[in-house]
């Protein structure tokens, strides 16, 4: 259900679409809306954040000069070429707290495999270990996929490593550039931040009933407040290859990229993928410091294994598996 203020920033984006020739001034939204004029500038602050382009002149108000993409079903399905996903429901919300919790919501009610929750802006975005995903307005591509594979759970780790490849070879496909794949959920370029995703498991008994995976890739420059409380450095596809790039035209690529792998999977098991990793990764082979739950284990990385883990063997020639952690 939208929010009060995602009500209001649809009225002035209407009101604004309807003098694309004009300007509206602040004090005329103001009073249409019974808002202050700090909060139409705040309003409007939101809607550039999305990836409208509004002009604002002083003394004369506001201008649309071009809509944001919009991510809606009919425009991601147009042109799509995958069979399952995307074309199994697409969920669009310009906010939202988690797409991850929206999808899972949606999954516990039947959403079909391949089914999609897409944001502007996630508020309460999450990562591995409890972090927070940070995921401004207009910043990044944020998108959940219900995924309901024929898995034991300790196969789980895999889906993470599948996200991986899709987002790497989707960035590749848009931007021609190749990015590295950093164990166990990250997509980097020249050792900078740019893709991270998150997946989430529900167990039925002893099996897998469904499995979120999500994936956030930074699209435009995160505030500048923000950055310092990052771990790693982000950087975004426009920084890098100084344009803008489609944020449709990027989730279509993911998706295909996603379905081939996961079509892959089903029919020749996870080897096929695990060679791909490998060959988008640097970290076999590399001596390494991993925390885990506050452990620290060091050792040379001797592979990563069918099931999507670590392995790690030590100057005592002990080896150690591990199904996630920080590489230090």
């Amino acid at each position: 259900m939208a929010s009060k203020g995602d009500a209001i920033r649809g009225k002035i984006l209407e009101l604004l679409q309807e003098n694309t020739e004009e300007y509206t001034s602040g004090e005329d939204i103001s009073r249409n809306f019974a808002i202050s004029r700090a909060a139409v500038s705040k309003h409007v602050s939101v809607l550039r954040g999305q990836g409208h382009e509004i002009e604002a002149v002083t003394r004369k108000g506001y201008r649309l000069l071009r809509m944001a993409e919009q991510l809606t079903e009919q425009c991601v399905q147009q042109g799509l070429k995958t069979t399952v996903f995307g074309k199994r429901g697409v969920t669009y919300m310009p906010s939202v707290g988690s797409t991850n919790i929206e999808a899972m919501q949606l999954a516990f009610m039947d959403a079909p495999e391949g089914a999609l929750v897409i944001a502007d802006e996630q508020t309460g975005g999450r990562g591995r270990q409890g972090r927070t995903w940070h995921s401004p307005a207009g910043c990044g591509l944020y998108v959940s996929v219900i995924l309901r594979p024929d898995i034991a759970p300790n196969e789980a780790p895999i889906i993470t490593l599948l996200t991986n490849v899709a987002a790497a070879e989707a960035v590749h496909d848009v931007t021609g550039i190749l990015p590295v794949c950093k164990w166990p959920n990250d997509v980097l370029i020249d050792g900078c931040k740019i893709a991270g995703n998150l997946t989430e498991i529900f167990l039925s008994g002893d099996s897998v009933g469904h499995v979120v995976s999500g994936v956030g890739i930074n699209m435009r420059p995160l505030p500048k407040q923000i950055v310092p409380e990052l771990r790693t450095t982000p950087c975004s596809l426009e920084e890098i290859i100084g344009k803008k790039v489609s944020r449709l035209q990027l989730l279509q690529a993911y998706l295909t990229r996603y379905e081939h792998w996961y079509l892959l999977v089903k029919k020749q098991g996870f080897a096929p993928l695990l060679s791909r990793w490998k060959e988008l990764t640097d970290v076999v082979g590399k001596e390494l410091t991993v925390q885990v739950r506050g452990e620290m284990v060091q050792g040379t990385v001797i592979d990563v294994s069918t099931d999507g883990m670590l392995v790690l063997r030590n100057a005592n020639g002990e080896e150690r598996r591990l199904f996630s952690g920080d590489i230090l």
